[in-house]
């Protein structure tokens, strides 16, 4: 493959790392420290997390890596002759449906919809519990389409470098 698959394709590798990383600390132990606080307090701090996520470089990894996954995707199917193509592929795959598409239509509407509960008990005990169990539930899917996206552009790179 060329060096500009090769590049593509480390970079799509590294961001879906990385995303995957910042999304599995979610699941392992953020949710649960939220979970652990009163209703009021819990949802406080995950409408903060929810503005505060939206800044320069966690937009530009996330966005960035989806950009990246669909050259890398384009670029397997051209190449498609290449041992390495489909693996480069699925993980292409992996990341834009997987992490990409499920944030943007399970996450991302679970925190439009926290964004506007007010913290009062008795109506924010069952909206923060529905959104703790759900919104964990996807960021733990989203987290396993992250690194087998990077799993699987590993095994492309090794496959391209016939190791």
């Amino acid at each position: 493959m060329s060096a500009v698959t090769e590049l593509a394709v480390t970079a799509s590798l590294l961001g879906s790392a990385l995303v995957a990383g910042v999304f599995f600390a979610f699941s392992s132990f953020i949710m649960g420290a939220l979970a652990r606080l009163p209703a009021a307090e819990g949802i406080a701090a995950m409408q903060s997390i929810n503005v505060v996520v939206l800044n320069r470089s966690f937009l530009a990894l996330f966005m960035g890596t989806a950009a990246l996954s669909l050259v890398v995707a384009v670029l397997a199917v051209l190449a498609w002759e290449a041992s390495s193509a489909p693996w480069y592929l699925a993980g292409a795959l992996c990341y834009l449906a997987g992490t990409f598409a499920v944030t943007g239509l399970g996450n991302v509407p679970l925190n439009d919809r926290l964004a506007v509960v007010a913290g009062e008990p008795p109506v924010a005990v069952p909206v923060w519990e529905h959104y703790l169990a759900r919104w964990t539930r996807l960021n733990t899917l989203r987290t396993a389409a992250a690194a087998a996206a990077a799993l699987a552009l590993v095994v492309g790179l090794v496959q391209e470098a016939g190791i």
